[in-house]
């Protein structure tokens, strides 16, 4: 009952209530599902790994920031209260999650829910694409069809041409938004993968093919359709990061950097160019951004509120400037509380090294054979399977989350949520090493916001030196 109201908690929010429910959204049928997951989840919460990992100090950490950077700045508890309600998903995210989906079984499932996502979105605005574009041009025009056609986001490109940007709605509605959840899931579906080892499973080719390889391929146009110049390099990224191991550091490098060409050969960006000029916009945006963390070095200015202090009125474009500008030093801490251990666990997991072999259990020794029938077991090359899947799925996030106002969506938390089920199965068969302490999640997650903000830094002295 839990996981499949968590299901469909996930799916309302990616496609919003009144797509999921028609009529029904305007009841705020995301909140019933929210308080019935609640009184589902509470008495779980004992007994759970969940309330026994760093990430969730974090998200408890985050949802303090939250309220007291918003309240700091208005003094307004209602308003504080009402700001601190729409970041209330995603620490429902982790925790249902976590709480909720605790097989392999299950993981396949939330894999599939996310696909389905992508694949709604896709499928509109194609359809957009193939039927509803207009012969003629005029900003009153474009303005009726904007409303017509929710899914396509109509732009001049570079050279002054319109070009069109799949988008999705409510979470996803921006076309970097939903590149970005493009590219979390494309890693995301090797979980259905039958690798060779399993050669009793029948027409497993077909199988690789039909739940693996098409939908890749679905999601990889989905990507294109998005123009998403953050997405390119992140896919980029995870194709590198990828095939590092078999291939070497050097030899994976000149590979992206042949990708990457390829794509823009392509028109994979619509005629949009990747370049330190055409991003000097954003990296305004983040120059503006460090001196007001020099402004409001503890809570900064609130949450959601750095537009209302730039200059253009636009947010940074950089979802670590905008985590430290909205909560300062204490937000920008736990938000890397909660990436630093989740990382860990990922590389972890992934890593052959790290990840002792599951040793089968002899039948003659098991007291309640009908109780361990249920269980799953899961061995070390399925493991590390989904551990690498997590890392690159992960690195897609924060390559494209670099170019992305997006440091608190619920994709993270649900990822973060996904690295640390997977780990805790390996827990489960005594096959790897304990989580971090928390003392040691602590003090990483400090040298990590250390290092992130003095990258930042250094980066914007070199493009200011460039120009």
């Amino acid at each position: 009952m839990g996981f499949v109201l968590s299901i469909l908690y996930f799916v309302t929010y990616y496609l919003t209530p009144d797509t999921v429910f028609g009529p029904l959204g305007e009841y705020r049928v995301e909140l019933i599902l929210g308080i019935l997951l609640i009184l589902i989840s509470v008495p779980k919460l004992q007994i759970s790994f969940a309330t026994r990992t760093p990430q969730a100090i974090a998200m408890l950490g985050l949802g303090f920031a939250t309220f007291a950077s918003v309240y700091l700045e208005t003094r307004s508890l209602v308003h504080s209260f009402n700001v601190f309600q729409g970041f209330l998903p995603n620490l429902f995210a982790f925790f249902f999650l976590c709480l909720h989906c605790k097989t392999r079984a299950k993981l396949k499932m939330l894999v599939a829910m996310m696909i389905f996502v992508c694949f709604f979105v896709i499928a509109h605005g194609y359809a957009d694409m193939r039927h509803g574009l207009p012969d003629f041009a005029g900003p009153n025009t474009w303005e009726g069809w904007d409303q017509e056609h929710p899914y396509l986001f109509q732009m001049p490109n570079d050279a002054g041409d319109r070009i069109f940007r799949l988008r999705g709605l409510g979470l996803i509605n921006d076309p970097n938004d939903f590149g970005q959840l493009l590219i979390c899931v494309i890693p995301l579906t090797f979980i259905f993968w039958q690798p060779k080892r399993e050669f009793w499973i029948p027409y497993r080719g077909l199988k690789n093919l039909l739940f693996v390889l098409l939908p890749l391929s679905v999601l990889l146009y989905g990507v294109f359709m998005t123009h998403s110049r953050g997405a390119l390099l992140a896919l980029v990224a995870i194709a590198m990061v990828a095939v590092r191991r078999r291939i070497g550091t050097v030899p994976s490098i000149l590979g992206a950097g042949l990708m990457f060409v390829g794509a823009m050969a392509l028109n994979f960006t619509g005629g949009r160019g990747v370049s330190a000029e055409s991003g000097s916009d954003r990296t305004d945006l983040w120059r503006q951004g460090l001196t007001l963390v020099k402004a409001h070095p503890f809570f900064g200015v609130g949450y959601g509120n750095m537009a209302d202090y730039t200059d253009s009125h636009h947010t940074a474009h950089n979802s670590l400037v905008v985590c430290a500008v909205e909560l300062g030093a204490i937000g920008l801490y736990f938000w890397c509380l909660f990436l630093y251990p989740t990382l860990r666990d990922a590389i972890v997991a992934a890593s052959p090294e790290k990840v002792k072999e599951v040793i089968p259990v002899d039948p003659r020794t098991i007291l309640y054979p009908w109780f361990e029938q249920k269980k799953e077991f899961v061995d070390k090359i399925t493991l590390n399977h989904m551990g690498r899947m997590m890392v690159l799925s992960l690195t897609g996030f924060l390559v494209a989350g670099w170019f992305l106002s997006r440091s608190f969506v619920m994709t993270l938390f649900l990822l973060g949520g996904m690295a640390e089920v997977i780990y805790q199965l390996a827990q489960d068969e005594k096959v790897i090493v304990p989580r971090l302490s928390l003392f040691r999640a602590l003090g990483g997650a400090a040298v990590l916001a250390f290092v992130l903000m003095a990258m930042m830094y250094t980066l914007l002295r070199v493009v200011g030196f460039m120009h």
